[in-house]
């Protein structure tokens, strides 16, 4: 059974592991003081939050997202990260959490839940096709 809850501090190295191979998938290395400043800020829980789903073994699988105005209606959430561990995938946990994301925005009057994945992310997006709508957008960026 897949149990979703708040980051607890004793998850604090399996969330990490569990983060390193997010950023690993999307071909990114982040500083360890980055690590550690997430940490703290998903700890504190004010701007910037995390979920964690849980089966028997421990923590298989994570999300952080926030909530942010929009200048077209309603406040909306975005859903930034979403990881489930190798060994946990297909048996629901991506499901659960995004569901968890989407109801913890429910309560909190949002408008929508959103979130970006790479083309390639296939597994992910068999996921993301069932539970949500696939928009025309297209991403842009500039890395300052």
């Amino acid at each position: 059974m897949i149990a979703i809850s708040p980051l607890q501090p004793a998850d604090r190295a399996r969330w990490q592991e569990l983060f390193e191979g997010y950023n690993t998938f999307y071909e990114r290395t982040l500083p360890a003081e980055t690590y550690d400043e997430k940490w703290e800020a998903f700890q504190r829980n004010e701007t910037i939050h995390a979920l964690c789903a849980r089966d028997e073994t421990g923590v298989v699988g994570i999300t952080h997202f926030f909530k942010h105005p929009s200048t077209s209606g309603p406040d909306v959430c975005y859903l930034q990260d979403l990881f489930t561990a190798p060994e946990a995938r297909g048996r629901g946990v991506g499901g659960a959490l995004i569901e968890a994301v989407t109801e913890w925005a429910k309560q909190r009057d949002c408008a929508r839940v959103y979130w970006h994945t790479s083309e390639r992310n296939e597994t992910a997006r068999r996921l993301y096709d069932k539970v949500a709508e696939k928009t025309p957008f297209v991403n842009y960026r500039i890395v300052l």
